[in-house]
């Protein structure tokens, strides 16, 4: 699916519509200190085997893509919720 870098949406900080640049939001890096991932790594802790069985095979075709969408007013960050893509990619609308 194409989707446009620029979109004009609803701001709630300016409280008005303006225009947004569109990126795919991508999650960061785990941290290995963080209280649940140290919880994770003792639950998985013993004779070789892991705390859940591991999936045979994997039913979804696709991924859900997020879009951040950034105010070019006053800078606010919003995501705008998942849907399920094949390909996501950004291109520019001539007008």
């Amino acid at each position: 699916m194409k989707i446009p870098k620029v979109i004009v949406t609803y701001c709630p900080r300016c409280r008005r519509h303006t225009e947004h640049t569109v990126t795919i939001y991508k999650h960061g890096k785990r941290r290995s200190l963080a209280e649940g991932e140290r919880r994770y790594a003792r639950k998985k802790q013993g004779y070789g085997s892991k705390r859940k069985a591991e999936q045979k095979r994997f039913a979804k075709t696709t991924k859900k893509v997020v879009l951040k969408l950034k105010c070019k007013e006053c800078g606010y960050t919003l995501h705008r919720k998942g849907i399920r893509l094949k390909k996501a990619e950004l291109v520019e609308v001539a007008k």
